[in-house]
């Protein structure tokens, strides 16, 4: 689910279901022509779909950290802090051109990078590996609960 389609009456009844926080990470540098920077969102909006829409009910997608490159992480490790004290228990980072490694960002419990993924296995591949790293995050946590 989109930030944008929560609405305050229900919030505060359905922020028990959603534990998880989508941060996207556009890493545009800001010379990018319009098209350039119209394709990078495609490409990460496309990516998203694989996560927004299996597990829309259990994670919040915030809106994008658009620029970038890697270099400094600061902005986005700060956002990752701050969604986590707001009350998410799960931060994933996800992007489509950058590639990032996960413990990179401090204060995230995983990250997506589309790089880090065989293109050879097409969408459903990539699909069912995302599941099973979501997956396992959970159930990660829930086991050191123990």
């Amino acid at each position: 689910m989109k930030f944008s389609e929560v609405e305050e009456a229900t919030w505060s009844e359905l922020s028990p279901y959603f534990d998880t926080c989508l941060i996207p990470y556009t890493g545009l540098s800001g010379k990018e022509s319009p098209i350039e920077a119209t394709e990078a969102l495609a490409r990460l909006r496309d990516f998203m779909d694989l996560v927004e829409i299996p597990f829309k009910g259990r994670i919040i997608t915030y809106p994008a950290v658009q620029y970038g490159q890697g270099e400094d992480l600061s902005l986005l490790q700060e956002v990752c802090r701050n969604v986590r004290e707001a009350g998410f228990a799960y931060v994933i980072v996800m992007t489509a051109d950058i590639e990032l490694i996960q413990g990179l960002i401090e204060g995230c419990d995983l990250v997506l990078s589309r790089k880090g993924f065989n293109e050879e296995t097409g969408g459903a591949g990539i699909a069912a590996q995302i599941k099973d790293k979501i997956q396992e995050m959970w159930q990660r946590d829930s086991k050191m609960e123990m």
